[in-house]
């Protein structure tokens, strides 16, 4: 397909964003933290590596020189990125290129442990990993070793997510995990309810997996069985409504669980005589046998558009090339565990999906919730699937169908190299490098505030909506702003109604919309697809019922919904006015504020939060009606200016929580400053002492200390990011910032 020889030199196009994002995660540093690698290095680097492969099948090193070079222009033309590890790891001393693992859970200590201990491996290496905790016994059943009792998956799963939690802080990529729980578990109604409190399990997302004999007595509004996985005895039975109303109820509630069909998933396993799969990857995207893993690229499809057409020739040549490049992958990559690698190249399985998905149809003027968007999906996926079933067949005739092909589905009739080749991933930061929308999911926002600086921020606008606003005269930095403050232009009168049509964002679209676009997609991806269906923040539980029901009358393998505002995590951004904001009964005519007199008996917590200076100790009391009144600061056994500046940030805070400064602006104002003096603790990275403090006031505000936690009223459309304070974006059961890259899963 590709015999043109490439230019082996030029400048990559990024944006200013994806320059940080790689610096920040991607190039190579020397031990004093400092960037020694440009993003053009990065990317000769990766497709060296990737190339060498080639060596195996008998390709002259002058080919592979070309393939080199071919390879190279295919991400530096932004048309094609591989998954985070692969940009990291390929051509360094790790090596790990893979982004999702599923490892085994069987019903004994020896098996768990080893899963917690693999899983740490995986983790350390840039992994996420997926686990389903169906085979253990459920909580009060018999040890039979020690005639004990057992405790259960759920207690289990903390386990894991602990040594999740120890190995992460030293990473570049977060550990991130998958938990998953047939319905017809004994505890799957812990299971349901177990991320009630968000102290727990937060390096796992959970769905619960759901048979078609469960989804048919939802319907029938009958009951179905509880199976203890140990005896394989029924041993209670449950209204399936019931259950299915409480799952729903907790995913409006915060997110989770999720839900994946299970039967659905295993009627598309390739290799059903390998086994059952039972689990997928963190994000639910990639469903994977015990021990495999899966390399997974995605094709950016806003450089796929010509004159306003999709440029079909393009497609095909840098869908072909994908195909090669992530086969290659799997020869070069070093696996973290000998059974991994054994598995993984006895089925070959990559995933190659896209992203600019919106981006395309804004280029070719089709609105989002649209038929017609609908139609192009189903063309553009439907081509994306044949050809890469196609470049899969032809590296076969090469190379050798892989080894368990006989085992496959495939047998007798179609020879491919890979047992799948097609997936749609969360992109999260490869969009911000590829500078493009993430994934199939509809534009962020239209234009939104970007801090670049301490301090600084930088209004970032949708490059084809200023080029059109331009274009038709009605752009203005006013206007921008004003857009800025929801992200939509929907509800702006001076825009014209045939541009509001084409530029709609995730939440000007219905949750049906969301859904009709997954099933779009899911028809031609082998695997599954990631998509997060964004509510309002008024949607009902009612209103992911009809969701979860049209998603699977309609053909998904599973869903993760949003509702805004649903995490108590979220920090208010921009804020509806409060009844008390016309007057005050502290103002004084003139204006001036007179702050509270504080009363002679007050009550409140104190939280410790490690700072490079040391533990920093931070008291948040409260008024009369549960509200933050003033702050607090000791710094342990620091003196000096560290525990000076920290007393006057607290007295300074205080004297604007007693003049009615909203908690939320003050965290705004503190959160993300940074000093030399960075560190790590639970829950993220602590920039300096005025973060911490920031860090501590909004977990006093989010975490149900009196009655604070019912104040915050979360506006702006997708949240907040922990380590910048930037807009955060959902998007398949992962969070990514698009101010610094960070991400919730790797």
């Amino acid at each position: 397909m590709d015999s043109a020889k490439v230019e082996r030199g030029g400048k990559v196009n990024l944006t200013e964003n994806a320059l940080k994002v790689l610096e920040k995660r991607y190039l190579k540093k020397n031990e004093e933290g400092v960037v020694i690698e440009t993003p053009e290095e990065l990317f000769r680097r990766v497709a060296r590596a990737i190339a060498q492969a080639d060596l195996n099948y008998g390709v002259t090193t002058t080919e592979v020189e070309l393939i080199e070079d071919r390879f190279y222009h295919l991400m530096t033309s932004l048309e094609f990125l591989p998954n985070s590890p692969t940009l990291m790891n390929a051509g360094r001393r790790l090596g790990q290129l893979s982004a999702c693992f599923v490892l085994p859970v069987e019903d004994s200590m020896e098996s768990i442990f080893e899963a917690v201990k693999n899983a740490a491996i995986i983790h350390k290496s840039g992994g996420g990993t997926g686990f389903s905790f169906s085979r253990l016994r459920p909580n009060g059943d018999v040890v039979g070793s020690t005639k004990g009792i057992s405790s259960g998956p759920i207690s289990f799963m903390t386990v894991f997510d602990t040594a999740t939690e120890a190995v992460k802080q030293g990473g570049t990529r977060r550990g991130a995990n998958m938990g998953i729980l047939r319905v017809d578990h004994p505890d799957i109604i812990e299971f349901i309810t177990c991320k009630d409190d968000n102290d727990r399990l937060n390096n796992f997302n959970i769905s619960v997996a759901l048979t078609e004999e469960f989804m048919k007595k939802v319907e029938e509004d009958g009951e179905y069985d509880l199976v203890n996985p140990r005896t394989r005895k029924v041993v209670k039975r449950l209204k399936a409504r019931y259950v299915f109303d409480l799952i729903v109820k907790h995913a409006w509630g915060n997110g989770e669980p999720g839900i994946v069909f299970l039967d659905r998933i295993n009627r598309s396993n390739p290799t059903p005589e390998l086994g059952e799969i039972e689990s997928t990857n963190p994000c639910g995207e990639q469903p994977l046998l015990p021990y495999e893993s899966c390399n997974l690229g995605s094709i950016n499809l806003s450089k796929m558009v010509k004159k306003g057409e999709v440029d079909w020739e393009r497609l095909k040549r840098v869908t072909w090339t994908a195909v090669h490049f992530l086969d290659n992958v799997i020869d070069v990559n070093k696996y973290p565990l000998k059974q991994i690698e054994e598995m993984t190249k006895a089925n070959r399985k990559i995933g190659l999906g896209v992203m600019g998905w919106a981006d395309m149809l804004v280029q070719l003027g089709v609105p989002y919730n649209s038929e017609e968007a609908l139609s192009l999906a189903d063309r553009v996926m439907g081509f994306i699937s044949t050809e890469a079933r196609k470049a899969s067949a032809e590296l076969a005739e090469k190379r050798g169908v892989f080894p368990n092909w006989s085992k496959s589905i495939y047998a007798n009739r179609l020879k491919v190299r890979n047992a799948t080749v097609t997936t749609i991933a969360p992109t999260g930061t490869l969009s911000i490098i590829a500078g493009c929308s993430s994934g199939i999911e509809p534009i962020f926002a239209i234009c939104f505030v970007r801090n670049v600086l301490e301090g600084t921020k930088l209004l970032e606008i949708n490059p084809y909506f200023e080029k059109v606003a331009r274009e038709r005269g009605f752009f203005s930095r006013e206007l921008m702003e004003r857009i800025s403050e929801t992200g939509s232009i929907h509800d702006i009168p001076e825009i014209p109604d045939d541009v509001k049509r084409i530029f709609v964002t995730a939440h000007d679209i219905t949750p049906e919309d969301h859904i009709r676009m997954q099933a779009a997609f899911q028809r031609h991806v082998d695997n599954a697809v990631s998509k997060t269906v964004n509510f309002p923040h008024h949607a009902t539980p009612e209103d992911v019922k009809k969701v979860y029901l049209l998603a699977y009358n309609l053909g998904c393998k599973g869903v993760t919904v949003y509702r805004d505002g649903s995490r108590d995590v979220q920090v208010l951004s921009k804020g509806k006015k409060s009844s008390t904001d016309s007057k005050r009964e502290n103002e004084l005519p003139s204006g001036k504020i007179v702050p509270r007199k504080r009363p002679d008996v007050i009550k409140g917590t104190t939280r410790a939060m490690k700072t490079g200076c040391g533990n920093l100790y931070v008291t948040v009391n409260e008024d009369e009606q549960g509200q933050p009144f003033e702050v607090f600061n000791h710094m342990g056994k620091a003196g000096g200016c560290a525990a000076s500046q920290s007393e006057a940030i607290g007295r300074l805070v205080s004297l604007a929580l007693r003049s009615n400064i909203a908690p939320e602006e003050i965290i705004k104002q503190l959160k993300g400053i940074s000093c030399h003096q960075q560190t790590w603790a639970k829950g993220g990275k602590i920039s300096s002492c005025a973060d911490a403090i920031a860090k501590a006031l909004e977990l006093y505000m989010s975490r149900g200390n009196g009655k604070a936690s019912k104040t915050v009223d979360v506006v702006m459309q997708i949240g907040a990011c922990p380590e910048c304070g930037g807009p955060v974006e959902h998007e398949g059961g992962c969070a990514v910032c698009r101010n610094c890259g960070h991400t919730k899963c790797g």
